[in-house]
């Protein structure tokens, strides 16, 4: 059948993507691109071969006739993905609950087969649709656009297992209202800004003014029953010990964390609220500035617990550096002793999975991760897979990589502003100064993954797209099975340490 098809629609067709289904079959297929691609064609087609309307794609025009049924071609556009998620449920995203999972955000819409063959075989769920609204402000995209691509990323590679979707670091009810429309089911609730990170130093008399001050109607309860809940109290933990709180320290616990709990219940019950499907919750605290104690995590769990919040993962800020596109710095002694106290937590309240943001790249700590949660854990990860892509670049059209290497270098300073970083531009040398057998490997250096890492919205946005980021997408559509091998071999290397557990 995939040579009638090719015939038939003068397309290159995915031979994983031809799907049956009882409305008909469903296919991807490819015209050569070309660097002089116009900016936002697609050169990938999606086709039906149906004998009936119910069958077809509503964006579609006929182009012939196989085994009595008619095929139909139209553009991978958002009309005729959301029809395709109806008509192949796998398709469509769906709750992962407490497997073991790995988020793998896009941010250009072509990681996803990459993505796939990373994953396949392994005993992982994977993340297929990520972004932040933060990283969609970055890069002109919309929740629908990230959705969308991820179906058709599905659909080429043929995957049929299931992947989950998430509307990763909400911190406004739009945010989740605009992530639910477009089909997410898995919803990352940051509250970070509502984090007192000075609670850690504050004297007693600040910490009883600020105590007094929380929300306790939303938080269902009043001063005194709180405290008489946490303070001088142990609270023994799955597998042995425990955690405490002194009054001191469950009032700096309550005066960091209590806004955040607060604010936690709110954004959930709005998103009970809207929510159409089925849906399921994470809480992200991890970009704070101060990390969070073991008995801070049982508090924040806890009274998430009580005031009835359902989540499957939740982030604490763990001990150590989690800085972006690099590995983890730290002595991992410590952070192994400290983690197995937030695993013991996460199973004595939940259980639920240990989110690992930032997770990007931390390969010396990963095997610790992966034996102490003992596959309780979701892995999230996203801008290395950019930085895969730009290693592609490198190898593909070194002339586009210098100029992105470049312009990363003088933007750095300022996008750095929002990530946790430390990279060095004086020790990031101009791309003149290197040859281009160099350009790839010099994407492993600490300081230039930072560079390249921080600026992606920067690159993909300036001018308007036209500077950078067609060209960029138009050389990796080019050679796109280049692109899929390192993407792979990259992330299939996070994955393994998991893969086992």
């Amino acid at each position: 059948m995939i040579d009638d098809l090719r015939r038939i629609t003068a397309l290159d067709i995915y031979p994983a993507s031809v799907q049956r289904s009882p409305g008909g079959t469903y296919f991807l297929g490819r015209k050569a691109p070309t660097v002089n691609s116009e900016p936002h064609a697609s050169e990938k087609l999606v086709g039906s071969a149906a004998s009936h309307s119910g069958g077809c794609l509503p964006h579609a025009t006929k182009v012939g006739e196989i085994h009595g049924k008619c095929v139909c071609v139209g553009p991978c556009d958002h009309d005729n993905a959301a029809a395709l998620r109806k008509l192949l449920p796998w398709t469509r995203p769906k709750c992962l609950g407490l497997a073991t999972s790995a988020g793998l955000g896009d941010r250009l819409g072509l990681a996803t087969p990459g993505h796939i063959r990373a994953i396949r075989g392994t005993n992982m769920a994977p993340v297929l649709a990520q972004q932040s609204i933060r990283e969609m402000t970055r890069t002109n995209r919309t929740p629908e656009q990230v959705m969308d691509c991820a179906t058709y990323g599905v659909i080429q590679e043929g995957f049929t297992d299931g992947f989950g979707s998430d509307a990763d670091h909400l911190q406004t009810p739009e945010d989740i209202t605009a992530t639910v429309q477009a089909g997410f089911t898995q919803f990352t609730i940051d509250p970070g800004v509502h984090v007192d990170n000075a609670a850690d130093n504050m004297n007693a008399s600040n910490l009883a003014e600020k105590l007094a001050a929380l929300d306790y109607e939303t938080l269902a309860t009043s001063q005194a029953d709180m405290q008489a809940a946490y303070a001088d109290k142990a609270f023994d933990l799955q597998g042995g010990g425990s955690v405490s709180m002194d009054r001191l320290a469950f009032a700096r616990a309550a005066v960091k964390y209590g806004r955040a709990v607060a604010y936690t219940v709110k954004m959930y019950r709005h998103l009970q609220q809207v929510a159409t499907g089925p849906f399921e919750l994470e809480v992200s605290v991890d970009e704070t500035d101060s990390p969070t104690t073991p008995a801070e995590h049982y508090f924040f769990a806890a009274e998430l617990k009580r005031l009835g919040v359902e989540w499957v993962a939740m982030a604490p800020r763990f001990i150590g550096r989690f800085e972006k596109g690099v590995d983890y710095i730290g002595d991992i002694d410590s952070f192994a002793a400290s983690f197995a106290e937030h695993v013991a937590v996460m199973q004595t309240v939940g259980p639920y999975k240990m989110s690992i943001h930032s997770g990007s790249d931390k390969f010396s700590i990963y095997p610790v991760i992966a034996e102490l949660t003992g596959g309780l854990v979701h892995l999230k990860t996203a801008g290395t897979s950019y930085l895969e892509a730009v290693r592609t670049i490198a190898g593909i059209d070194p002339g586009l990589f210098r100029e992105i290497y470049d312009f990363s270098r003088k933007h750095y300073d300022r996008d750095k502003a929002t990530y946790h970083v430390s990279a060095d531009m004086s020790k990031v040398p101009p791309a003149a100064e290197l040859s281009d057998e160099e350009l790839a490997g010099h994407i492993d250096d600490f300081h230039t993954r930072q560079a390249l890492h921080c600026t992606f919205g920067s690159v993909l946005t300036a001018d308007g797209g036209t500077r950078f980021r067609n060209r960029l997408l138009a050389a990796l559509k080019i050679d796109e099975e280049s692109h899929y091998a390192h993407l792979a071999a990259h992330i299939g290397r996070h994955l393994a340490p998991f893969g086992r557990c």
